[in-house]
């Protein structure tokens, strides 16, 4: 059990050890859980952090269960066989796509605050969130990722479905999944305090981070 999700972070640390001090990492949260965690790897590795933006779309009258997920750069991923198993009207979709999308772009503008994204070209890019459970949003990532030409992508989470951690292992460079409970029921049970991250908790942890990279720490 991790008692929070910086405690978590401070856990996935010691899978990633042989990332630290490598000046062509950079560390990418997915917002707004997977920040506190990723702060912490950041902050270990000595590694900028930046944010990737991922929406998930969730099935119209049950938006806890993931169909798709939009991320940054207009990138959207499905998920076809649930879509077309649970026949969900395009239509509805389409709406719960737009409505993501709106909130998507006013968290690029609040997180941001008008810094530009790191570059990734070339880079080691750590993508982090707090868990994986159908890992819709963290394959939005991926593939919005891809178009930077990174050298290399890895994905790691404290915690995650053994399955879902599995199947990643082919899309990706390399998986950290630090730990894959069965039976997996959802993200939370891994953790003692799993209340929702807060937009200032978001901005607090990347001006610190700004702050100490800028300081040279």
């Amino acid at each position: 059990m991790f008692q929070d999700r910086r405690d978590a972070g401070r856990q996935l640390v010691g899978q990633l050890g042989h990332y630290r001090n490598q000046p062509d990492v950079v560390v990418l949260a997915l917002p707004r859980g997977g920040v506190p965690v990723a702060y912490e790897v950041a902050e270990a590795l000595h590694a900028p952090l930046d944010v990737l933006i991922v929406r998930k779309i969730g099935m119209p009258g049950h938006e806890e269960f993931a169909i798709g997920a939009i991320a940054s750069g207009g990138t959207r991923v499905m998920n076809t066989q649930v879509v077309e198993g649970y026949r969900v009207p395009e239509a509805a979709i389409e709406a719960i796509a737009e409505k993501e999308k709106r909130e998507l772009e006013r968290r690029e503008r609040s997180y941001r605050n008008g810094r530009p994204p790191l570059a990734l070209q070339g880079k080691t890019v750590l993508l982090v969130d707090d868990g994986l459970a159908t890992g819709a949003s963290m394959r939005a990532a991926v593939q919005a990722i891809r178009q930077f030409e990174p050298a290399k992508i890895v994905v790691a989470v404290p915690l995650a479905s053994p399955d879902t951690c599995e199947e990643f292992r082919t899309g990706v460079d390399e998986v950290v999944c630090a730990v894959t409970p069965v039976p997996f029921y959802a993200v939370g049970q891994g953790y003692v305090d799993f209340s929702q991250t807060t937009d200032e908790e978001v901005h607090r942890l990347l001006r610190r981070a700004v702050g100490q990279k800028g300081a040279g720490t």
